[in-house]
């Protein structure tokens, strides 16, 4: 049973990796967005970062939001992952 709990904790860490992906990668003026992989990454993401964007604008042009984003996931994966770990037990 803890093996639910284990793999929806991994879930979240390949997301929170594919958000830090995609900042690292935002910073590269070169890459070319509508190309695959990159769509992906980007369509996956910001639905997510979005959310944040929406809240939190742009401070002399550099976007915060997605560090915000960052630290939500993590509380929301300890508080989820800490709920099942309590349940299963």
């Amino acid at each position: 049973m803890l093996g639910i709990a284990h793999g929806i904790n991994n879930i979240f860490n390949l997301y929170f990796f594919l958000i830090i992906l995609r900042i690292f990668l935002s910073w590269i003026p070169s890459i070319r967005w509508e190309l695959q992989p990159w769509q992906t990454l980007r369509q996956v993401t910001d639905i997510y970062l979005n959310l944040f964007r929406r809240w939190i604008p742009p401070l002399a042009g550099l976007d915060f939001s997605p560090i915000v984003a960052l630290i939500v996931l993590q509380i929301v994966q300890n508080i989820i992952i800490y709920a099942l770990l309590n349940i299963l037990r």
